[in-house]
């Protein structure tokens, strides 16, 4: 598969139904010994079961737009900690990837060349800690929030929570870079614009924004470094690592200019 520079792919996978035995030995097969250990270290069978699709999710994908065999993909972290590629190829080193995943649903997106950050969140089983936006959310973007009922609350949180989420990791600094130092402008027409303090070194307009829905359940934030892109397009699909795939349909909630 090619990766076109104006495009930024989608790969959803619904890890809670996945459930055939032998998907998920072919899936610890592609994994590193590291990574089988890592597997097992963890308590609770869903959370071992996540992180197993995860990394099928994100070795098999890869091999789609690199001539690398999924278990051959190797990784290494920048100084924040976020995952890279680390395989020695022309075509692999042009690929930017980022994942997230929350309550059922693991998103993997990829592009080329530039930076890219992803967040999703299940709006519909996870409460909004609504206490907290004071302690991370900008002053503007908190009375903002408090402008709404108590129900429209809770989604207006995940709508700031997931873009401030992709952008600190489109920067790929993590919670180094303090959310309180940027805000969000959520405006009529599904438009949004964000603003930033001079500390950041950075400036709003390198940065496009979206945040999709998917059913009544899922939120997906967006944002991707838009130098030299005329007009970047969003592609999702829904897919079973080793399996099918199809298109996937979703609703624009909000995109920058």
């Amino acid at each position: 598969m090619t990766l076109d520079p104006e495009q930024i792919h989608l790969w959803c996978a619904f890890f809670d139904e996945i459930k055939d035995e032998r998907l998920l030995t072919q899936y610890r097969s592609l994994l590193t010994e590291q990574e089988r250990c890592r597997e097992r270290s963890f308590y609770f069978t869903r959370d071992r079961h996540r992180y197993l699709v995860t990394r099928a999710l994100e070795r098999t994908v890869l091999s789609r737009y690199a001539p690398i065999a999924p278990e051959h993909w190797s990784f290494r972290t920048n100084p924040y900690g976020r995952p890279e590629i680390a395989n020695d190829d022309h075509i692999a080193r042009k690929i930017v990837f980022n994942i997230s995943h929350t309550q059922s649903l693991i998103v993997f997106g990829v592009t080329c060349c530039n930076a890219l950050g992803i967040d999703t969140e299940n709006v519909r089983i996870r409460t909004a800690p609504i206490e907290i936006a004071g302690n991370f959310f900008s002053c503007s973007e908190v009375e903002e929030l408090h402008t709404h009922s108590a129900e429209a609350r809770q989604e207006r949180f995940f709508q700031y929570w997931t873009l401030k989420e992709s952008y600190i990791k489109a920067r790929g600094m993590g919670l180094s870079i303090p959310l309180d130092q940027f805000a969000f402008h959520i405006q009529e027409e599904r438009r949004i614009s964000v603003s930033m303090q001079r500390n950041l070194n950075d400036f709003p307009a390198r940065w496009r924004f979206w945040q999709l829905r998917l059913s009544a359940n899922y939120i997906i934030a967006v944002c991707a470094d838009r130098s030299n892109r005329s007009d970047q397009q969003l592609v999702l699909k829904k897919v079973v690592p080793l399996g099918e795939e199809q298109a996937l349909n979703y609703s624009l909630l909000l995109s920058s200019e």
